[in-house]
């Protein structure tokens, strides 16, 4: 009855996870979550003031396809003010999330014989949208050692005359990993002379802990005119559940086609969410956005310093997003069941790393109270040292 299309998908690990978790705290179960990729932080109230206002003036009718003007006008400024990156309207489009704006692009562009480079660990979604549509993908594997980003080198090797696109994502979920400006600067010189699409997930932009960002579009003409900016607003002003995703790429084709797409799947996202993102994107949410930010510093600086204290783990120290992705390669080379008894036994949540495509590691989400952290953390160590007993 299903086609073979469908067929191809998996769960997403993470939300099956996240979900088991749920149902055994509400089953009156002692449980800490680390797994969930959500801000534990409420939503600005200057962003919910502006939806409660869109309500009050009735603005709750269908709007165009690719957002409303005032919306794409807040995202050109952002993108121009903080990104250094100039796009009309017309280069701009809005999305149920960044994970639709993926789903969007990735239909509109790969099909059946296009290879797409994913760096491994991944976020869950790339390497699943890339065999819905019928593409390949081609993985790189990352290290520790490399803080989890691919060399010049390695991308070089990895192109062939089928390769599509290059999906980027600075700062990376699953590992925190931030590619810098020089970083960036030599994997656009690898593909030059390409008709290569980079597809920048940029979603926890403004969560870096070290260092600054910059975006894949920015390092040069020829990258700005391949790169296809994926951003949101999920994150960085704690709306993960108001559905608010974007788009931006100089090739206005390519905006025009998954416009298309969007309008005979969704149409437009939600009128309300349009009007309360606007703040999100203005510098009116700013100082709740550094409040934020401020504070997973403090809980990755926590994380970090307990987890690389206990025997047997070893973890990366991120510069952005709010995840750790600990190396469990001296206990197991089973994350999953790695993960599943310490949920079972020490009722601790993390996400095993199989699913982000690398195993021996465990992502740990750190967008929680540092208390829960310190608590969850002491289990860990708990089921470490009874593992070594074993």
């Amino acid at each position: 009855m299903l086609t073979n299309r469908i067929n191809t998908l998996s769960e997403s690990i993470t939300i099956a996870i996240s979900t088991l978790a749920q149902e055994l705290k509400a089953q009156g179960k002692d449980i800490i979550s680390f797994s969930a990729g959500e801000p534990d932080f409420d939503t600005p109230q200057v962003i919910k003031d502006a939806a409660i206002a869109a309500i009050n003036e009735g603005f709750t009718k269908y709007t165009a396809v690719d957002g409303i003007a005032t919306l794409k006008k807040a995202i050109a400024d952002k993108l121009k003010r903080d990104n250094g990156l100039t796009y009309a309207p017309n280069q701009i489009i809005t999305n149920n999330g960044a994970k639709h704006s993926l789903f969007n692009l990735f239909s509109a562009t790969i099909q059946k014989g296009d290879e797409v480079i994913i760096p491994a660990p991944y976020w869950v979604t790339y390497p699943e949208l890339v065999l819905y549509c019928g593409g390949t993908v081609v993985e790189i594997e990352t290290h520790d050692y490399s803080e989890f980003k691919i060399t010049p080198q390695q991308l070089k090797e990895a192109l062939t005359p089928k390769t599509k696109m290059l999906v980027l994502t600075t700062p990376s979920n699953p590992t925190g990993a931030v590619y810098s400006k020089e970083e960036l600067i030599a994997i656009g010189k690898v593909l030059e002379g390409t008709d290569v699409i980079v597809a920048s997930d940029e979603m926890y932009e403004k969560l870096i802990y070290d260092g600054e960002f910059t975006s894949a579009a920015a390092v040069s003409d020829d990258m700005y005119k391949r790169t296809v900016t994926i951003n949101g607003l999920s994150k960085s002003v704690a709306m993960t559940g108001w559905r608010f995703g974007y788009m931006a790429a100089h090739n206005t084709e390519l905006i025009q086609a998954t416009k298309k797409l969007q309008s005979q799947s969704t149409s437009n996202i939600n009128s309300i969410t349009q009007k309360a993102a606007i703040p999100g994107l203005d510098g009116s949410a700013d100082k709740e956005i550094e409040m934020m930010r401020k504070a997973f510093k403090e809980r990755r600086d926590e994380a970090v310093k307990l987890l690389n204290a206990i025997d047997g783990l070893s973890v990366f120290n991120p510069h952005g997003a709010f995840y750790l992705f600990v190396n469990i390669k001296e206990l197991s080379n089973d994350s999953m069941e790695f993960c599943k008894e310490l949920l079972a036994n020490k009722g601790v949540a993390v996400v095993p790393g199989v699913g982000f495509g690398s195993e021996g590691y465990f992502r740990f989400s750190f967008a929680t109270d540092i208390e829960s952290i310190r608590v969850g953390i002491k289990r860990i160590e708990d089921f470490v040292k009874e593992m070594k007993l074993k």
